[in-house]
């Protein structure tokens, strides 16, 4: 690769985007496309749908969030639907601040950073182009240089709404630079950039003490007072303040209630009336969205403050829970380790997904349901079936807490942990066994647990534990079962004759002496079995899976030994009961005969090249699986 090359091009690129002309032309612009005049709202609704919207089940999956934020899909379908959809279309909610409200770590301003950089990209393409007045400290709106007389005409003319007033800089250029000749005013292609200061605005609290208003509104430019003869001359003031270079754009507060109320007392007018005040002007128009994040302690200590009553009522608050999929929760552990410099280390198949049942187990709450257990709750959340439940269960349950996700361990203490396990000395692989360890270790140190948490998080560790123990056993059984490939196709193959003859009433013949029998209820039974269906429920197993076979049939497809998820699984089981004896022998052996040492080496090849093990991590799941078998 080129870098120079690339740089150049990207700079190229920049300036065939660029454009700069006149008010009268800009015009023309919006006639043939009315989307640069879209508020600061739509502009970020239309950039989460530009990067498309799939519907599973009823419920909108936004792919804008995908790639950074796991596990929140109903969270991240309520606040684009309720807020940003709503907003775009000037319902009321645009005059609400966005407050985003969860514990620590559950991706609060991970959102907002994917919408300062997204509205960035955006604003490069040609649907999300911005155009403000040349100069203008604000990068205003250019439709503000039409007088609110002919608005409402000119609105019907180019299909647009026009909101606001120019900002005093501008009022005062159009007299002085262009003598009132609106036409002739330059308008020029803006890019928002947090780097620039365009279009995106960070106010974060400090020392009260130390911190002025005029980092959010602007200040005097004292050096030149005397050159212009007063504070209320524009050319002596500041447009600087983060609100002021927010507009067209996005205004974030971090952790927002943490401020001095008199930094709060700007977001009344903005919010309501979208205008500000700021030195001795008149009020100033922003058209921008506010968005803050906060912790639930400082949320409900706000709330209980009457004086915050007025702001409160401008609230939009949206619950940002944590995560509650173990499959998703080990992704956002996959993204946060490869964004380090340990990827050198290997860590073994199942080792996150072990620390993810651990703390997806702290966040859920117990469910009054009949049956359920936490770990059967965990399995349901995370799309697994559970037998003797359904769909309408998981929305019960879903529904059951309001309040369930807004605690537990955060994804920042499991990291932190697995940092340790994986920065000690020599380690060239970590696997599940590591992660648990490192995890228990650390309860000791967490400061904001309690003597009983810790018990009952010492009793998710061990869960996991046992999750992680049926995991290994399921992975060396298939490995094995898979070097008796042959094995389980014909067991597979007998327990298809024997149920065909059972659901036509029909026998069997031996192949060998070609004697009618009765099908064979005994291996049957023990097949199914294995995967708890019941005497009661045989039938209807039977059944379905002879339903199943026809279907295939009819679509000129092949019933075979990987078509039916649940029946692949018993026969799996089932020859690994009958190889149970085998397994443990060859995986606990210290001295290996030939035939054991052959077999070991196949496992230990598919762990490999199928599994994702590495050398080092599949001779110790053989080692271990070799231990619980002979436990």
């Amino acid at each position: 690769m080129d870098i120079f090359k690339r740089i150049s091009e990207y700079q190229a690129e920049s300036e065939r985007l660029a454009w700069t002309g006149n008010f009268k032309e800009y015009i023309e612009l919006l006639r043939k496309d009315p989307s640069p005049a879209m508020t600061a709202h739509a502009r970020v609704y239309e950039m989460i749908e530009s990067y498309g919207v799939e519907e599973v089940g009823g419920r909108k999956t936004y792919k804008f969030f995908e790639q950074e934020i796991f596990g929140l899909d109903r969270a991240v379908e309520k606040l684009v639907e309720e807020y940003f959809h709503s907003a775009a279309r000037r319902l009321d909610v645009r005059k609400r601040i966005l407050l985003l409200m969860g514990p620590v770590s559950g991706g609060k301003s991970t959102i907002v950073t994917m919408l300062k950089k997204g509205l960035e990209r955006f604003s490069r393409t040609q649907k999300g182009a911005v155009y403000s007045i040349k100069g203008c400290p604000m990068h205003e709106d250019p439709l503000h240089l039409i007088p609110h007389e002919l608005r409402a005409e000119i609105e019907k003319e180019l299909g647009v709404r026009i909101e606001g007033n120019l900002c005093p800089s501008c009022q005062m250029r159009l007299n002085t630079e262009y003598n009132g000749q609106i036409e002739s005013v330059l308008v020029e292609r803006v890019f928002i950039s947090e780097d620039n200061r365009v279009g995106i605005g960070t106010f974060s609290p400090s020392d009260p003490k130390s911190q002025d208003i005029a980092d959010l509104t602007g200040s005097i430019d004292f050096s030149t007072i005397t050159e212009f003869g007063s504070e209320s001359d524009p050319r002596a003031y500041r447009f600087d303040g983060e609100l002021n270079k927010a507009n067209r754009g996005l205004m974030e507060f971090q952790e927002m209630l943490k401020c001095d109320e008199k930094f709060l007392w700007n977001l009344l007018s903005l919010t309501q009336e979208g205008n500000f005040k700021a030195g001795r002007f008149a009020l100033i128009s922003a058209d921008e969205l506010i968005v803050a994040h906060t912790n639930e302690s400082e949320y409900k200590s706000f709330i209980a403050n009457k004086k915050n009553e007025a702001l409160q009522s401008r609230m939009i608050v949206m619950p940002i829970p944590y995560n509650l999929k173990v499959s998703e929760e080990e992704k956002i552990y996959t993204k946060l380790i490869s964004q380090s410099d340990m990827r050198h280390i290997h860590i073994a198949p199942h080792a996150l997904r072990s620390a993810a049942i651990f703390s997806i187990l702290t966040r859920l709450k117990e469910t009054k349901k009949q049956g359920m257990d936490l770990v059967k709750k965990m399995r349901m959340y995370d799309g697994q079936e559970v037998e003797g439940f359904k769909e309408a269960d998981l929305k019960e349950m879903q529904n059951e807490y309001i309040e369930e996700g807004m605690s537990g361990i955060d994804p920042r203490y499991v990291i932190n942990r697995i940092s340790s396990a994986l920065i000690k000395q020599d380690m060239q692989c970590i696997n599940a066994l590591d992660v648990l360890r490192a995890l228990k270790d650390g309860l000791d140190q967490h400061p904001s647990i309690t003597k009983e948490e810790r018990e009952r998080y010492l009793n998710f560790i061990s869960i996991a534990r046992k999750e992680y123990d049926s995991l290994a056993k399921k992975e060396i059984q298939k490995a094995f079962v898979y070097s008796f490939e042959e094995s389980a196709r014909t067991l597979f193959e007998n327990y298809l004759d024997n149920i065909e003859a059972y659901c036509n009433w029909a026998k069997i013949k031996d192949p060998l002496t070609g004697e009618e029998m009765d099908p064979d209820e005994r291996l049957m039974r023990s097949i199914e079995e294995q995967i708890g269906v019941s005497e009661n429920a045989k039938k209807a197993f039977r059944e379905e899976i002879l339903i199943r076979i026809s279907s295939y049939s009819r679509k000129g497809k092949k019933f075979d030994f990987t078509s039916h998820e649940r029946l692949r699984e018993a026969v799996e089981k089932k020859l690994f009961a009958d190889l149970k004896d085998i397994v443990k022998i060859t995986t606990s052996t210290k001295t290996p005969d030939e035939s054991q040492l052959k077999r070991i080496n196949e496992v230990t090849k598919r762990l490999i090249d199928e599994h994702h093990y590495c050398p080092v991590c599949a001779n110790e799941l053989l080692r271990y699986v070799g231990s619980l078998l002979n436990r």
